[in-house]
C-alpha cells in the first residue's frame, strides 16, 4: 500500500478523475476540476490516493482555505472522502485517513470537515465517531436530495413524476416555451437571471467570475451545459448541470419574474434530464431539498411552513423538486475532526453568530 499526492506529483489529473468517474461514491466535487476551480476562489487543493500496485484504490480530495491567524487554516472533504461504507475497515481506507490527518496538521489546520457521499447508517455514524469525528454544527452541501433513475425509458421517467408536474411539462411546450442548449455567450445573460432569483428569493449569489470560471473549466472536459428557457426573444428561465461518470447535478438555477405562468423550469429540468440520459448518465441529483421528512410535512405544504416545519418559502422548492419522482436520499451530513479546540470553537461560535 502506497500513499500518493498531487504535491509529490505521484498522480495525474488523468488517473484521478478516472478513479473518481468509476468510484462507487463518485461525485463532481471530488474531481480534479472541480480542486482547480476552487483554487481560483482562495482555496488550496490536495488530492491524496491509496495505491495498491498501480491502481488507486482510496482517494480524497482536500480543500484547505488559510484563515487570517497566523498560518493556520481550515481544511474540508466535500462529498468525500471517495470510499465506499462497506469498506470502511479496509487498510486502503485506514492509510487514507491517516495520511489526511498528516497534511491537515502540516498546514496547521484547526479542523478537518468531511461530508462523505454516504447515505446515512447506523453503522456509518459508529465509525466516524469511532475515528475521532463528531457531528458538525455546519454543513456546506445538502443533507436530502432526490435522485432521478435515469435507467429507466423516457416514458418511464415521466410515469414516476407527479401527475401536476408532467403537466407542467406538457403545459410549458404548450404555452410556446422552448429550450436551447448555451454557450460561453450566455453566461452574462444567466447571471443577470440569477441577480433576479437572489432578489426575489432572498439568497447570496457568487461572483459573474465564479460562474464563469466554472462554465470555462468543465466545458473543457465535457461536463458541463447551460440550458435557456424561451419564449420568443424572451429568455425565462436557465439551469447549469453538470456531470460526472455515470451522474449528473443540477446546481445552479435561475429565473426572470415574466411569463412565469408558462412553467419554463419544469420543461428545463426535463430537457436536462434527457441531455444527461444521453450521455450515459444513470442519476440525475436534483442538489437538495429541505431536510424534512416526507411524513413530517404532510400534504398541505402551506401549513407545513406555517407551523415552522418547513422553513418560510421553501414550500415552494420542496414541492417542485419533489414532484419530478425520484428517490429521496439522506446523507449522513457533515463530521469534523478537531486539531486545536479553543480555535475550533471560537470558530463555531462565529459561525453561529454569523448564521444568524
Amino acid at each position: 500500500m502506497h500513499i500518493h499526492t498531487s504535491v509529490d506529483k505521484g498522480i495525474a489529473p488523468q488517473t484521478w478523475n478516472e478513479f473518481v468517474k468509476r468510484a462507487p461514491t463518485s461525485h463532481v466535487l471530488q474531481s480534479w476540476t472541480w480542486g482547480d476551480f476552487k483554487a481560483l476562489f482562495g482555496w488550496r487543493p490536495l488530492r491524496i490516493a491509496a495505491v495498491e500496485g498501480d491502481q488507486v484504490v482510496a482517494a480524497a480530495q482536500v480543500l484547505f482555505r488559510p484563515l487570517p491567524i497566523g498560518s493556520l487554516t481550515t481544511a474540508y472533504i466535500p462529498k468525500g472522502p471517495l470510499v465506499s461504507p462497506s469498506a470502511l475497515d479496509e487498510p486502503a481506507t485506514q492509510a487514507l485517513l491517516s495520511a489526511l490527518h498528516t497534511a491537515c496538521r502540516r498546514q496547521r489546520a484547526v479542523f478537518l470537515k468531511m461530508e462523505p457521499d454516504w447515505e446515512e447508517a447506523k453503522s456509518t455514524y459508529g465509525w466516524l465517531e469511532a475515528q475521532g469525528f463528531v457531528p458538525s454544527q455546519q454543513t456546506v452541501q445538502p443533507r436530502r436530495t432526490v435522485l432521478i433513475d435515469l435507467t429507466q425509458d423516457e416514458d418511464a421517467i415521466l410515469a414516476q413524476m407527479k401527475a401536476k408536474t408532467r403537466y407542467n411539462i406538457r403545459l410549458a411546450q404548450r404555452k410556446g416555451v422552448s429550450v436551447r442548449m448555451g454557450t460561453v455567450e450566455d453566461l452574462p445573460l444567466f447571471y443577470e437571471l440569477l441577480k433576479i432569483t437572489g432578489q426575489r428569493a432572498g439568497f447570496g449569489i457568487h461572483t459573474q467570475s465564479y460562474y464563469t470560471q466554472a462554465w470555462q473549466l468543465f466545458s473543457a472536459q465535457d461536463a458541463v451545459a447551460l440550458f435557456l428557457a424561451q419564449y420568443g426573444a424572451k429568455t425565462l428561465a436557465a439551469i447549469m448541470v453538470f456531470t460526472w461518470g455515470k451522474k449528473a447535478w443540477y446546481m445552479y438555477g435561475a429565473s426572470s419574474d415574466e411569463e412565469r405562468q408558462r412553467m419554463p423550469t419544469y420543461l428545463l429540468q426535463w430537457e436536462a434530464m434527457r441531455w444527461a440520459k444521453a450521455k450515459g448518465c444513470e442519476t440525475y441529483d436534483l442538489w437538495g431539498i429541505p431536510d424534512v421528512d416526507e411524513s413530517e410535512i404532510g400534504s398541505d405544504i402551506a401549513l407545513a411552513e406555517e407551523q415552522g416545519i418547513l422553513s418560510t418559502g421553501m414550500g415552494g422548492l420542496y414541492r417542485f423538486k419533489r414532484g419530478f419522482g425520484g428517490r429521496e436520499v439522506r446523507y449522513v451530513g457533515a463530521y469534523d475532526y478537531i486539531y486545536n479546540k479553543p480555535l475550533y470553537h471560537l470558530l463555531t461560535t462565529l459561525w453561529k453568530f454569523w448564521k444568524k
